[in-house]
């Protein structure tokens, strides 16, 4: 039997996965641009987040699909971000074939 959804928690879940994946691809980018301190910070803040969701979504596992739109949203607003700040594409992005959308 599957345990009742709370819309807060839901919410609470996609909000905290949506960071966490921005937060991630701040990270990733400054992995990219070789910036030892904001990768680190990025990286420390990744693990804060993303402990909220885990803990939320283990008591029930229906919560991994407000995850997962969270982790979709995340990226997608911040891949955005990025495109609009003039952030230069991360080294040999052209090489592996992506296209920029």
């Amino acid at each position: 039997m599957i345990a009742p959804i709370h819309p807060v928690t839901a919410a609470a879940v996609v909000l905290a996965t949506a960071v966490t994946d921005a937060v991630y691809v701040m990270f990733t980018a400054a992995v990219a641009a070789r910036r030892r301190v904001p990768a680190a910070t990025w990286s420390a803040v990744w693990y804060l987040l993303s402990s909220f969701a885990v803990i939320s979504y283990t008591e029930n596992w229906v919560y991994v699909g407000f995850a997962a739109l969270g982790s979709w949203i995340g990226a997608f607003a911040s891949i955005t971000f990025l495109h609009r700040s003039g952030a230069p594409p991360p080294p040999g992005g052209a090489a592996l074939g992506a296209a920029p959308e």
